[in-house]
């Protein structure tokens, strides 16, 4: 088989796969399988055994994915969340849009506190979508604000994502997590001014809360109690991100830092049980083992298009394009937001990079602009349909009047601000790089 049909074979084979329904690990190694044969041969199988070894099983930085999911668990269960939002609920609630304020303003701290997509969402949509609501928000508005917020738990560090990116790319987690910080931040301002910007031109979608809501407490019981909620966040952010920004522990190291600070936080809160215990370990199990099953099937989905010449067919084909370096970026990024409609961070990251990171050397450009650029787009895959996960994690958990189609249409301004703050990104390219710069020197 030609490279160019192995290629097509490959790609037509993964569709083919996915929309039947059949998990993205198995897709991919079972794809690799029967290309194997079809292409390169079987004698490709001790290639790919290798770089699973020397790639994955080796691989120290991957031992942090496992570590910070086991610290969102245990940040969950300590009950942190739900008490800082409900004080800011109350303090914002005077505000036209004080309450997806309030959404946004958590999701950011979550996310600097977990990077776990699904935890993030599931915790926001439990403890906020109802109560929106109940005080007259819009479906749309209340859902679109949640799943798109939530979501930034995969982008703001400490993200897994950014780790997986590190572990592929000549880039540390440490500068990783420097460059996406500043986006990352930028993204969940735009979101918070989007929502009040949309609550004063259109206050019956998102009303303030009524003064009998407030009667409860005055405002300086409510900063009291803000002041207490927010400090357990903040230790466990100053703890992972500042041990490993100060260049005092490695990611792995940092990983374990947070892990053991949201123990912590959840047994001096009262929280701790050993069934308690219990489910976080097991859940954190299956979370990590979900994910690096996707890096053993893209490995082996990776090994054999590249043995087959497929790396190298798409790579021309691109170059063929006549475009300017500009041009061939926009064009890659594209196709990470065509693909996040059908495929997971996960399958994107390791199927992408080897064919995009060595174009983006070629041209000459900033490796980590680029990759940041990358994760930002990445944030459309949990919300662009049929595969957006973010649109099934918040329905699980939403009130049956609010349907999959009014989550969709909720979360396409949030589409628009993120290709915005890939704009920007690109005309001030020091978003992504001053920090680093800065701390990592």
């Amino acid at each position: 088989m030609s490279p160019e049909i192995l290629a097509v074979f490959m790609f037509a084979g993964l569709l083919l796969g996915l929309f039947m329904g059949h998990p993205l690990p198995f897709v991919l190694g079972g794809v690799a399988v029967i290309a194997a044969y079809l292409g390169p041969g079987p004698h490709v199988f001790g290639l790919i055994i290798s770089r699973m070894y020397g790639d994955v099983m080796d691989n120290y930085v991957l031992v942090a994915i496992p570590l910070f999911i086991l610290m969102a668990r245990f940040l969950s269960d300590s009950g942190v969340t739900d008490k800082m939002f409900e004080s800011l609920r109350l303090l914002l609630g005077p505000l036209k849009g004080g309450l997806g304020l309030a959404v946004v303003v958590v999701s950011v701290l979550l996310a600097a506190t977990t990077g776990i997509i699904g935890a993030s969402i599931t915790v926001m949509g439990l403890i906020a979508l109802r109560p929106m609501l109940q005080y007259g928000y819009d479906k749309r508005v209340s859902a679109g604000v949640i799943a798109s917020a939530g979501s930034l738990g995969i982008l703001i560090p400490p993200s897994i994502m950014l780790i997986l990116m590190a572990s592929y790319s000549p880039l540390s987690v440490g500068q990783l997590f420097a460059g996406a910080l500043v986006p990352g931040l930028l993204l969940g301002l735009m979101y918070a001014i989007y929502v009040l910007v949309l609550a004063h031109l259109r206050p019956d979608l998102a009303p303030p809360a009524t003064l009998e809501e407030r009667g409860r407490y005055t405002r300086g019981q409510l900063l009291r109690m803000l002041a207490i909620e927010g400090v357990p966040p903040l230790i466990l952010i100053l703890g992972v991100l500042g041990s490993l920004l100060m260049g005092i522990a490695t990611a792995t190291e940092a990983s374990a830092i947070g892990a053991f600070l949201a123990f912590a936080i959840m047994v001096v809160r009262g929280r701790f049980t050993w069934r308690t215990f219990y489910l976080s370990v097991t859940e954190t199990g299956k979370a990590a083992a979900m994910v690096l099953f996707v890096v053993v099937g893209a490995t082996a989905f990776t090994g054999v298009f590249t043995a087959g010449g497929g790396l190298d067919v798409v790579q021309d084909l691109m170059r063929d394009t006549g475009l300017p370096p500009w041009g061939l970026v926009v064009l890659m990024l594209f196709c990470v937001f065509a693909l996040g409609a059908f495929l997971d961070w996960t399958g994107i990251v390791l199927l992408s990079f080897p064919i995009f990171l060595p174009i983006v050397a070629e041209l000459g450009m900033e490796p980590l602009w680029f990759i940041v650029a990358m994760a930002v787009v990445l944030q459309t895959s949990f919300l662009t349909p049929p595969f957006g996960y973010a649109l099934f994690y918040l329905k699980g958990v939403a009130p049956p009047e609010v349907s999959t189609a009014d989550i969709i249409r909720g979360v396409m301004p949030f589409l628009g601000l993120i290709i915005v703050a890939v704009i920007l990104m690109a005309i001030f390219p020091a978003l992504v790089t001053w920090l680093p710069g800065v701390v990592l020197g």
